[in-house]
């Protein structure tokens, strides 16, 4: 996909002011489409000319009511949410309450947009029942996240709304991520910077995972926006599975500091996310990463010195 069918379009983008909602922005900004950015709170996050940014709170079905009404979106990418599972044990209400009834307030009010395409971004952390056995999600989280994907589709079929999920792996990329490439790279730059001598805790060398650079999920995103199959559920994944010792070892050759890291725990296995069948739906849209992973730990050390540098000055 070019990018040419989103221009003059109305995008609205919920959680904009988060790690993938700043990308989402400038994305579809870059694309020519009219960007509604919607955020919790007022001055989160400057997004420059041209994005209208909506103060709402999703858990407020009249203030979504009235979002909907005034912006009419063509296009509508859900990414807010709560995203922790610690925070889903310490205040499993509030994240059930976040990840599911938010989504279903946004998709009532999309009834009165009947031709708007909307991307429900879930999470492969999702419970997944077993047949025949009482439900066992391993936390909270994993409920909230299942139950959205449920009722989501479930209000497709029964109001036939135009409505795609997105399932991400670990998404990587300069910006506010709490993942484990960003939390190395901020240790690295505390060395660097303040000389830090403790130790940076990891699990197994061996444990892999599925690492994608958040820029090509976003274009994934778009993407299934624009050609996705009303009702399918796709996995936004790179298909290659990369271990941690990968990682810290590529990012530790991009420094010359003294960086002290320690294995804890036993290595695992994959975590599944690379499954090439389920990899193939999106490439069958056209869509691939782009981002060598390299260049996405670079991209990441290169902007937390950035910002350590701003806030030591």
């Amino acid at each position: 996909m070019d990018g040419a069918e989103l221009t003059g379009k109305k995008v609205l983008i919920t959680g904009a002011s988060g790690f993938t909602g700043r990308h989402a922005v400038a994305y579809f900004k870059s694309a020519g489409t009219a960007v509604a950015a919607v955020v919790r709170r007022a001055g989160i996050h400057s997004f420059g000319d041209g994005v209208a940014v909506h103060v709402c709170d999703l858990n407020d079905k009249q203030q979504v009511r009235l979002l909907i009404e005034e912006v009419k979106p063509d296009y509508v990418l859900h990414l807010a949410g709560k995203n922790s599972v610690p925070d889903s044990w310490s205040n499993p209400l509030l994240v059930l309450e976040t990840n599911v009834m938010a989504v279903l307030y946004l998709l009532d009010a999309l009834r009165s947009c009947p031709a708007a395409r909307t991307v429900i971004v879930g999470s492969r952390l999702k419970y997944t029942p077993e047949p025949g056995r009482p439900p066992q999600p391993p936390h909270p989280y994993s409920l909230s996240k299942a139950l959205e994907e449920m009722v989501s589709l479930s209000w497709m079929s029964l109001f036939g709304q135009q409505i795609m999920l997105a399932e991400p792996g670990n998404l990587i990329g300069a910006g506010p991520s709490t993942g484990i490439c960003s939390l190395l790279a901020r240790h690295i730059v505390a060395c660097e910077q303040e000389g830090k001598t403790e130790a940076f805790r990891l699990s197994g060398r061996d444990n892999t995972r599925d690492f994608l650079d958040v820029r090509d999920a976003v274009r994934a995103y778009a993407t299934l926006l624009v050609q996705g199959t009303t009702g399918n559920v796709y996995p936004v994944v790179s298909g290659t599975e990369r271990s941690l010792g990968e990682i810290a070892d590529t990012l530790l050759t991009m420094t010359e500091a003294e960086v002290p890291v320690r294995w804890d725990g036993a290595s695992s296995g994959p975590d599944g996310a690379g499954d090439q069948e389920e990899f193939s739906a999106l490439r069958k849209l056209g869509w691939q990463p782009l981002i060598p992973f390299t260049q996405s730990l670079q991209d990441i050390l290169s902007d937390v010195r950035t910002q350590q540098g701003r806030a030591t000055t």
